[in-house]
């Protein structure tokens, strides 16, 4: 694979993996009533599946380093991103609230090792006078993600399911798994 070829595109599909995930950090928080219409629950007992996607996201970050360099980066990341997509679906078709609970920790664990391996893998691919442009360029959606997401939240429940904010992932993620597959640099520790 041709450095030029790897510049050109890892810097997308990393962009692409933290916008997902930050995207996922607040997007069900306008669907709350809804889910909770749908779960028989209420509102207030689904504040769980709010809070387990973060935990989970923030206790499993520090494994991530660890495994992409045991693995490589390419594999690290693509099974976050798998990870992620299917927990998204799964998310999508929970039947109860502990269910959903469940999908979203799982969807935590995924996106637990998109960030730093993603990062990790810009920071070995480029150099020192070339960082700073590559860092801004993946970080500008990341931190659009969390601004959107009551926003898409809120006019999905409006028009459609409360089911269809996990399946926005979808082909954003079958799209992030194409692109891991051919474009994505492959570093470990030998």
């Amino acid at each position: 694979m041709e450095l030029a070829t790897v510049k050109r595109y890892l810097p997308w599909v990393v962009a692409t993996a933290l916008f997902m995930e930050q995207l996922d950090s607040t997007i069900i928080n306008t669907a709350v009533p809804a889910m909770a219409e749908s779960l028989d629950v209420t509102p207030l007992s689904l504040k769980a599946v709010v809070t387990s996607y973060m935990v989970s996201l923030a206790v499993c970050i520090p494994a991530s380093g660890w495994m992409a360099d045991r693995f490589g980066t390419r594999r690290v990341f693509f099974a976050a991103v798998a990870i992620f997509t299917v927990a998204s679906v799964m998310c999508g078709l929970a039947l109860s609230a502990p269910m959903l609970v469940a999908t979203r920790v799982l969807q935590g664990i995924g996106a637990a090792m998109m960030t730093p391996v993603g990062r990790l893998a810009i920071l070995q691919t480029f150099p020192k006078s070339e960082l700073l442009r590559a860092q801004n360029f993946v970080i500008i959606p990341a931190l659009i993600g969390p601004m959107l997401g009551p926003t898409v939240g809120g006019l999905i429940v409006h028009w459609m399911s409360w089911r269809e904010i996990f399946f926005v992932n979808v082909p954003v993620g079958l799209t992030a798994l194409y692109l891991i597959h051919n474009y994505m640099p492959d570093y470990h520790v030998e």
